[in-house]
This record gives structure tokens, C-alpha cells and sequence, in this order.
């Protein structure tokens, strides 16, 4: 009688798997291939990285390209209204050449970078170039139109540090706050908020009572004093008006293409600086010519005109990963450190309605930066005649 039908032999024993057992095999087999496996490129399959990751990472960009602007808006104000009013051998360099160096700077600085981009290929430069400019002749018709603003903005901008403090050039400069905001809801169809409104008004007083504190370096003092401020107001108001209008502009142009930053500048550049030689020598041809391009720079004054065209590129990332109204309210944020650091290099002296303005400017920064709720969305009923 034979058992080796009835019973399996000793020698080769089976034992049952659990039923996870399969699936757990299955998933480490699946780590360890997507950990070590190299694409037929030779390049590593690298995994998408988690929301959380690309949401902290956008964030990071968002307000530290913020924080970069605000260094770069105080110190570009203060360094200018020291080479406005510390001349060199009594020479006051011209600020229509300076805005012309400006964008030849930026210009430079923009080709620079796409040409390290295209990895130093001259022909790779010269194609990125020409398909973005002679090839796009309807972009640059565009982009004309904020090339021209921004370079009135700039010339009002050098008049109004000549004849107006740091402190209150940043204030009055406030006031295109509104005008960014108005356009934003015309030009983009963007909805704000109650609160944000509020904030917009608050901010609004802030500015207003700073302004109503009379205070001013000891530069602003003197017989014209009342003169120059006037020509400053000015200056300053029509430069909000066209800071608002071009930015909203500028910011509908840059996120509806896919553009890099860099040669959306070069667009605007070429029609910038064509423009502002213009300018140079409608308004300052016979000085020109008397004394030179060049008269009354030195090291500070190319400083200026460095962080000026440096500037340029942080407000196009701004407007790139957050928006044009915030990042006039970076703008707004820099009023206090610009006041704080003319009280030290400008005998400047803040009274307590400029501290109480001061803290409205903070207290609306505050205000818009919350995130709001929102309710839950409501899918309306349609019946078959598809009238609501």
C-alpha cells in the first residue's frame, strides 16, 4: 500500500502565503526599481514632488522675491536722494541720461542671462532675440505702450527725490495704491474683497496722516522750500498714475504668455531706450553737448543706476508668482524702514501722527495678507427650459 498519492513527500514541502503576502512582494519589488532605475537617457527617474513641497516652494518665491523688493525699493530711494542732493564740484548729474544707463543696464544684464540660458550659444542668443522681437511684431506694438510710461515714470521719479525727502517721496508715492487697484478691476476683472477694500482704505489714511505730519530732512529746508515740494507733489502724482496703469498693464501682458521674464524685459528695453536717448537730448541736448553725457557721476550715482535696472527685474518676478497690488503694498511696507533710516542719515525726525500713520500702513499690510473663507459653493438648478 503506497501513501505518495495520499500524502505529500517531507522533501518538498508548500507553504500557503497569506493573502498579502503577493502585494507585499508586488510593492517591494516597485520601491526598489523606482529607487534605482536610470531611463534609457541615462538620466534618474526622478519622482513628482509632493503638493505640500511645490505649494512651500511657490510660497518661498512669492514673498521672498517680496522681501527682496522691499531691500531694493528702501535702498534705491535713500541712495537717490543723497546723489540728488550731495553734488559732485557742484555738478548734478542728469537724470535723463541716468534713466537711459538704466535701461541699458537692464538691457545687458537680461541679455546676459538668456545668452548663459541658451548655454553661451551667440546663435541661440541671436534666435531667442529675433523671434521675440522682429519675429513678434505684435508683442512689441504691445509692449510699446509700458515701455513709454515707464520711462516718463522714471524722469518724474528723479524730479520728485530732487525736490521732495525720502520719507515723504515714499508716502505720496503711495497713492498708486488706488490707481493699481482701480485699473486691476477694470483692466483684469479682478474682484476684491470687503476686507481687502477696507485694507486699501486704511492703508489710504495711513498715508494720509503721515503726509499731515509735516516732517522733512534737514535738506528739505530753505526759501523754496514750498516751491519744490509743490514740483514734487506733482511729479509724484503723475507718476502714480502711470505706475498703476503700466503695472496692471505690464502684469495682464507677462501672465497671459508663456514669456520668460527675462525676454519680456528685452522686449520692452529696446523701445525703452529709444525713448529715453530721446529724452536725454529733448530735454538735455545743450547740457549735453556743453558738458558731456556724463557730467557729475561717480560711484554712488552708478550704484543707483545698478539697483535701479536690478529693480526692474525683481518687480517682473513679483508680478510673475504673486500680483500687482501686492506688491505695491511691499512698496508701502518699505515707508517705515525708508523714515527709520533717514532719521539717522538725513536728520530726520518723525513726530507721533507719523508714528500713528505708520502703524495704519502696518495694521492694512496685515489686513490684506489674511486669507479669507470662503462658503461653500452652491451649484445653481437648471430646469429643462435652461432658465435659472
Amino acid at each position: 500500500m503506497s501513501f505518495s498519492n495520499k500524502y505529500p513527500t517531507p522533501t518538498s514541502p508548500r507553504i500557503p502565503e497569506s493573502p498579502g503576502a503577493e502585494n507585499l512582494h508586488e510593492r517591494h519589488r516597485r520601491k526598489t526599481t523606482s529607487s534605482s532605475s536610470i531611463s534609457t537617457s541615462g538620466s534618474f527617474d526622478v519622482p513628482t514632488p509632493p503638493l505640500k513641497i511645490t505649494r512651500d516652494y511657490n510660497a518661498l518665491i512669492k514673498y521672498g522675491s517680496l522681501l527682496l523688493l522691499v531691500g531694493q525699493m528702501v535702498g534705491l530711494v535713500l541712495l537717490m536722494r543723497y546723489t540728488r542732493t550731495h553734488t559732485v564740484d557742484s555738478q548734478l548729474y542728469l537724470a535723463s541720461t541716468a534713466v537711459f544707463m538704466m535701461e541699458m543696464s537692464k538691457f545687458t544684464l537680461c541679455t546676459l542671462i538668456i545668452f548663459w540660458e541658451k548655454q553661451w550659444s551667440v546663435t541661440g542668443l541671436m534666435e531667442e532675440i529675433r523671434k521675440h522681437t522682429l519675429g513678434n511684431p505684435g508683442d512689441m506694438l504691445k509692449l510699446c505702450v509700458p515701455s513709454l510710461l515707464y520711462t516718463i515714470q522714471n524722469n518724474l521719479l528723479y524730479v520728485a527725490l530732487t525736490n521732495l525727502d525720502a520719507a515723504t517721496y515714499q508716502i505720496l508715492y503711495q497713492l498708486k495704491i488706488l490707481t493699481t487697484a482701480v485699473f486691476s478691476k477694470t483692466m483684469l476683472g479682478r474682484q476684491f474683497s470687503m476686507t481687502k477694500w477696507l485694507s486699501l482704505v486704511v492703508l489710504t489714511a495711513g498715508v494720509a496722516v503721515v503726509q499731515l505730519s509735516g516732517s522733512g530732512d534737514s535738506s528739505s529746508k530753505g526759501d523754496d522750500a514750498d516751491k519744490n515740494r509743490a514740483i514734487g507733489l506733482t511729479a509724484v502724482l503723475c507718476a502714480a498714475c502711470t505706475s498703476g496703469f503700466s503695472g496692471v498693464y505690464f502684469e495682464k501682458i507677462l501672465k497671459g504668455s508663456d514669456v520668460s521674464v527675462f525676454v519680456r524685459n528685452i522686449q520692452m528695453g529696446i523701445p525703452s531706450m529709444i525713448v529715453a536717448l530721446c529724452t536725454c537730448y529733448i530735454n538735455d541736448g545743450v547740457e549735453i553737448q556743453q558738458k558731456g553725457f556724463f557730467i557729475g557721476y561717480n560711484s554712488i550715482v552708478w550704484c543707483v543706476i545698478l539697483v535701479q535696472a536690478i529693480g526692474g527685474l525683481i518687480v517682473a518676478v513679483v508680478v510673475k508668482y504673486a500680483d500687482n497690488v501686492l506688491k505695491v503694498f511691499a512698496s508701502s511696507f518699505s515707508i517705515i524702514f525708508s523714515c527709520l533710516i533717514s532719521a539717522i542719515l538725513f536728520d530726520f525726525r518723525p513726530n507721533a501722527l507719523f508714528l500713528v500713520g505708520a502703524g495704519f500702513v502696518c495694521f492694512s499690510t496685515v489686513l490684506y495678507s489674511r486669507p479669507e473663507k470662503r462658503g461653500r459653493q452652491v451649484l445653481p438648478v437648471v430646469n429643462v427650459s435652461g432658465r435659472r
